[in-house]
């Protein structure tokens, strides 16, 4: 069943190792693999089948399967085709104002598209963004707000070769396996504290 609420917003962030994740109100949203069955995963910034995912889940989320199955291949085109940076905002008023255009017949209504992808805030210091975007150690332990020395201690390896990897500025494949599975971990642990918090205050209402 879909949840309409036009305060609520859907968030989308791609990992430095490539790892893609979308939420709905602070919880993560659902793949609607059992309804449409276009990619195992979401993606944007194309209309591939993983972006036509994203668009089924999103346009079902807020109005229903009947919906999602109608204006998915358009709202893909038109809308998560141009989320082109790794963090994106969309608001839930946005989309259904997207759906009410797209379901008025022609004469009724000409209006142009009027949703607007919010891009994520970027850094003030633009110069020392610079400095570090082509560092991907120095990139995930600033994602991950953690020092190096605490990432080699999350990955039970010395100092000095998270230290080695940020020089030769590469990871290797079981570094980068190791860092998914921590930050998959850390992203539920937020869900699970986001529920904790939700129930706490269903409960003292």
């Amino acid at each position: 069943m879909p949840i309409n609420l036009n305060k609520h917003v859907f968030k989308g962030h791609k990992t430095l190792l490539g790892s893609k994740y979308v939420t709905y109100g602070e919880l993560e949203l659902p793949l609607r693999e059992d309804l449409c069955t276009r990619a195992n995963s979401f993606d944007w910034g194309h209309n591939g089948p993983a972006s036509m995912q994203l668009s089924f889940a999103i346009l079902c989320q807020i109005d229903g399967k009947e919906t999602a199955k109608t204006h998915m291949v358009k709202f893909t085109q038109e809308v998560v085709k141009q989320l082109n940076s790794r963090d994106w905002v969309l608001d839930a008023s946005d989309v259904i104002e997207w759906i009410n255009t797209n379901n008025e017949k022609p004469e009724e209504s000409k209006s142009e598209l009027t949703l607007v992808a919010k891009q994520a805030v970027k850094p003030k210091n633009t110069s020392a963004s610079k400095t570090r975007k082509n560092n991907v150690v120095k990139n995930i332990c600033r994602e991950l707000e953690i020092t190096q020395k605490q990432l080699a201690e999350i990955l039970e390896v010395p100092e000095g070769t998270v230290s080695s990897w940020a020089v030769k500025n590469e990871i290797p494949r079981l570094g980068k396996k190791a860092i998914e599975f921590y930050t998959q971990s850390h992203k539920n642990q937020k869900i699970v504290d986001s529920y904790k918090d939700f129930m706490h205050l269903l409960h003292a209402s």
